[in-house]
């Protein structure tokens, strides 16, 4: 019999899906029965993406998938988060209450009643319905730490006049909210780069939003994070608790839900190459390279003369010319490799990786943390330009690019300078091996991080 019956829903976002299923799997390990909630189209892209016997395996451990329409329609973009947000806000509430009602319609067939909601932060208008329905819910954040607090602190710093009532910077100015914690631009705030300037306001009232959801409907707020990586964040808030870094398993093996299917032959390859040696480069799920970036960067890693293995989505570079793109493969067989997806967990933890050319995100920002991965950093959007923060000036475990001034790209020829002096660098390498042994502690039996999971899994068997 399962201790009980938890709801999960993340934010439709492959950043946020994977870690809520890694938590999702320590849940089942501790006798929960759980159901994770996608949109309908992320629903389909992580059955499609299953490997094979996945969608078994989930069903074995008794974590069940479901899915609820976004509001948007089929062909309508998801990655423009203004519209995303807009739309799930408004149509989502309704079909979760729906939902909920179907599962307790049936339970008694084997399923107990849903329980909890463990919700994203940033789907607090879930905490409502919930709360509404008779269930409990703990709040899950699954960027840095030091994200969320920024957003805690918008009143104060409305209050101080570093924003307008609107969300927008007053002052160009560097913002630190307490020593150790990560310096960012005032331009650089999450709520301001995400999406277009004319629908910020649609992502910063939501944050408002969540965040006095957060307060009042939460009983706890637990955190994809570890106490020394942010120890000033969690002095600043000690009521939010890190659990992480979260990993679904040991072994890396169980399906974590990505939106598209990983190439299983780049860690063969890897195997061939010798310790060290490789520059591993991925930017997520949401960045887009114009064509002229896209050819400086292949370019870049051309000229270091480095292997290389490149993770390229099908969306990355629209307009790109194939016949360009044919004659770059050629040029590189056998010493780079481009692939669609991969497990990046399982490369990170490769011993040929040398340094991570990343986006900076922050599932991406701790698996490489968890494996000593030195970076150089290349941040999109959104949080980071903030874990790019924590990188290059609290850990110091990596470097990054500079774009021009002018045109802002990144020539091929920085890509190659700082790739070799990232790689070359034994001071960033010894630091990142001492904060990925800090990281392993902290999931270890008495840990900062497996002390607090363990009060989260007390409060859910309550």
């Amino acid at each position: 019999m399962a201790k009980g019956h938890v709801l999960v829903l993340p934010m439709p976002c492959q950043g946020h899906v994977i870690p809520f299923m890694e938590l999702s799997h320590r849940l089942a390990d501790e006798g929960f029965e759980v159901t994770f909630v996608n949109t309908e189209v992320d629903h389909a892209l992580v059955v499609a993406a299953l490997p094979p016997g996945g969608a078994a395996e989930l069903r074995q451990r008794r974590i069940h998938l479901a899915a609820i329409p976004d509001g948007l329609a089929g062909d309508e973009d998801r990655k423009d988060l203004n519209k995303l947000i807009d739309a799930y806000s408004r149509h989502m509430p309704g079909h979760l209450e729906r939902l909920i009602g179907e599962i307790e319609a049936g339970a008694g067939g084997g399923r107990p009643k849903v329980r909890w909601l463990v919700g994203d932060v940033n789907m607090g208008w879930s905490f409502a319905v919930a709360r509404r329905l008779g269930i409990r819910v703990v709040s899950f954040w699954a960027a840095s730490t030091a994200c969320l607090a920024i957003m805690l602190k918008i009143p104060k710093l409305i209050e101080d006049g570093v924003l307008n009532e609107k969300g927008w910077p007053e002052r160009q100015e560097t913002l630190q909210l307490a020593p150790g914690m990560p310096p960012l631009h005032t331009s650089l705030l999450s709520w301001n780069n995400s999406g277009a300037a004319e629908g910020q306001h649609i992502i910063f009232d939501l944050v408002c939003r969540n965040n006095k959801f957060n307060d009042d409907l939460a009983e706890m707020t637990v955190c994809n994070s570890f106490h020394e990586a942010e120890p000033a964040v969690f002095k600043l808030f000690p009521d939010l608790l890190p659990i992480g870094p979260l990993v679904a398993d040991r072994e890396l093996r169980r399906p974590v839900g990505h939106f598209l299917p990983e190439d299983a032959g780049c860690l063969d390859w890897l195997d061939a190459q010798p310790d060290g040696s490789v520059v591993y480069v991925a930017f997520g799920s949401m960045a887009i390279f114009d064509a002229r970036q896209f050819q400086e960067l292949a370019v870049g890693l051309e000229l270091t003369g480095r292997p290389f293995l490149w993770v390229v989505r099908p969306d990355f570079t629209p307009g790109l010319s194939t016949a360009w793109l044919d004659a770059f493969r050629r040029r590189v067989a056998g010493r780079g490799v481009i692939v669609e997806w991969c497990s990046q967990q399982r490369v990170l933890a490769h011993a040929a990786v040398a340094c991570f050319v990343s986006h900076c995100g922050w599932n991406s920002t701790l698996e490489g943390v968890r494996n000593g991965v030195p970076f150089l950093c290349w941040p999109y959007f959104c949080d980071q330009f903030l874990d790019r923060s924590y990188i290059t000036a609290v850990w110091r475990t990596g470097l990054a690019v500079a774009a021009g001034e002018e045109d802002g790209v990144v020539t091929r020829d920085e890509v190659r300078s700082k790739v070799e002096q990232v790689v070359g660098d034994g001071e960033i390498r010894e630091r990142a091996r001492l904060l990925r042994d800090t990281a392993r502690a902290c999931v270890s039996e008495g840990g900062s991080s497996h002390k607090n999971f363990r009060k989260f899994i007390d409060l859910l068997s309550e």
